[in-house]
């Protein structure tokens, strides 16, 4: 999985800063796309485990299929208690699991990591038959001056800073690849609320772009993050436009 050591040692702040999904969204994939207490789930790429969380507590049995070991120790640290999840030392395209193993295949703020081909094949390996696949981002409204000034921001510090979600854009060409040509896509509304500094500089540090203690600029770039929540902040609240974006279908289909 590209990109797999960008995590190493940034668990603690991924888990204080990073959200979590739309509830809107699980509600849809449980009543409308299949989703229920029965279902095994492979979340790829599942870090810290916040998407992995939300599923559990859906009831489903959920394999956290995780390259990083910082992060996966987080995600056995912070879920272990829940009797359906497993932790998977595993990548996008060897995932170490079970051929035909799996009902969903759900890829949080992950996808723009991987080879999207090498994962569509292990894919379709792991999934049972009739099994969808879904490619799930937290989607930053770029209309609102917070997320402006974050680009902007993040722009002059981090020269790693390609753009939010790994430059990810609307239908990706990555994304149809994946899919063999034919998906669905649906958004909701998510707003992000931010109700300490910390928290909001947590974020802004849990990036694979962001500079580390010791880099160049860090200190300053840690006070720049200061003064925009201090600029946008109302009663030390900072509320930041965002959708959470899904897209989804079987892998049935082929490439022209």
């Amino acid at each position: 999985m590209e990109g797999t050591e960008k995590f190493s040692g940034l668990a603690d702040v991924y888990t204080a800063g990073r959200p979590t999904y739309a509830n809107a969204l699980f509600e849809c994939l449980y009543t409308r796309q299949g989703f229920s207490e029965q279902s095994v789930i492979a979340d790829i790429g599942g870090g810290t485990g916040k998407f992995t969380k939300q599923l559990l507590d859906r009831g489903s049995f959920v394999y956290c299929v995780e390259p990083n070991g910082d992060m996966r120790a987080a995600a056995v640290r912070d879920l272990g208690g829940y009797k359906r999840f497993r932790a998977v030392n595993g990548t996008a395209s060897e995932t170490a699991l079970d051929g035909s193993s799996v009902d969903f295949i759900t890829a949080a703020q992950a996808f723009h990591w991987f080879d999207a081909a090498l994962f569509r094949e292990e894919a379709k390996r792991i999934l049972k038959k009739g099994g969808k696949a879904f490619l799930i981002w937290n989607m930053r409204d770029m209309s609102d001056a917070v997320n402006r000034s974050s680009f902007a921001l993040f722009s002059k510090y981090c020269p790693d800073f390609k753009g939010f979600s790994g430059g990810m854009g609307k239908d990706d060409p990555r994304i149809g690849t994946f899919f063999g040509g034919k998906y669905q896509y649906m958004e909701f509304d998510h707003p992000l609320v931010y109700t300490s500094r910390d928290t909001f500089i947590s974020r802004g540090l849990s990036g694979s772009y962001s500079l580390k203690p010791g880099d160049e600029q860090y200190g300053e770039y840690v006070e720049a993050l200061a003064e925009l929540f201090d600029r946008y902040a109302k009663d030390g609240v900072l509320t930041v436009g965002n959708q959470t974006a899904v897209y989804f279908g079987p892998l049935e289909a082929t490439e022209e």
